[in-house]
């Protein structure tokens, strides 16, 4: 579906939106405060996984999150005692709780202690030459959910494309940890995934504006919808169709 003017139109809010001045009022900004690889990814995992709701509440509540894990979520997740975890009793972000709270601890504490890296969870799951990262967020889901107190009530908030959802957030996090970005936006931490992977998130802003340029035109917003948008942004991007994710949302946003 190649078209020109259209192109243009993405490029150009890509530079706009694209630069340091995007960071500071983003939950981006959270995991950005740290330069540790693992406190990056923590506080990057965790504050996607609550993004919904306005910024400025999600951001509130990831600096809330830092704060009780004494600004050192790596050191914390891997070291903490149980008379540790009651302090996350006040915890809450829209219907993110303390049960959930306490299973994320739990689930990262584990990971930590095998790997050095939330990558792994991911990658591991999926072939190199793959061509979108969908089996590595079913596998990822899977492994979340293998610990055998797993509460039921927390698999609201880590999807999977199983359940047709569009895993926005997952698929928000991948991009923040896999695409390398000049201006410094994104991390591009991790290398076992390329870009050309990765799958839109689709948010509201992002969807609206997809479907106001013809670049998304199934009528439910659903997986399908995720890997259709993609396909679109992969003709004027093969290598890193997920860079215009912060187009759109940048102007789906200026313009809600």
């Amino acid at each position: 579906m190649y078209n020109k003017k259209l192109h243009q139109l993405l490029e150009q809010a890509y530079k706009k939106f694209n630069t340091p001045d995007f960071i500071a009022n983003d939950p981006i900004s959270i995991p950005h405060s740290f330069s540790k690889k693992q406190d990056i990814e923590i506080t990057a995992f965790w504050i996607s996984m609550i993004a919904w709701g306005n910024r400025k509440s999600i951001i509130n509540s990831g600096n809330y999150l830092v704060e009780l894990m004494d600004g050192a979520p790596h050191q914390f997740i891997t070291q903490h005692k149980e008379v540790d975890l009651k302090r996350f009793e006040n915890f809450k972000h829209r219907t993110f709780n303390y049960t959930d709270t306490l299973y994320f601890i739990e689930f990262l504490k584990q990971h930590y202690q095998k790997n050095k890296s939330l990558e792994t969870a991911f990658s591991r799951h999926f072939k190199k030459d793959a061509p979108t990262v969908e089996q590595a967020l079913i596998g990822f889901h899977n492994d979340f959910f293998s610990l055998d107190f797993a509460p039921q009530r927390t698999r609201k908030h880590v999807a999977t494309p199983l359940r047709n959802s569009t895993c926005k957030r997952l698929n928000m996090f991948l991009r923040w940890m896999v695409r390398e970005s000049k201006s410094g936006v994104d991390f591009g931490l991790w290398k076992k995934i390329s870009p050309s992977q990765l799958l839109c998130p689709l948010d509201v802003h992002v969807d609206k504006k997809a479907r106001a340029l013809g670049l998304l035109l199934r009528e439910k917003t659903d997986w399908q919808a995720v890997l259709e948008l993609t396909d679109n942004l992969r003709t004027f991007d093969k290598a890193d169709p997920v860079k215009y994710d912060l187009a759109l949302f940048g102007m789906g946003e200026s313009h809600s």
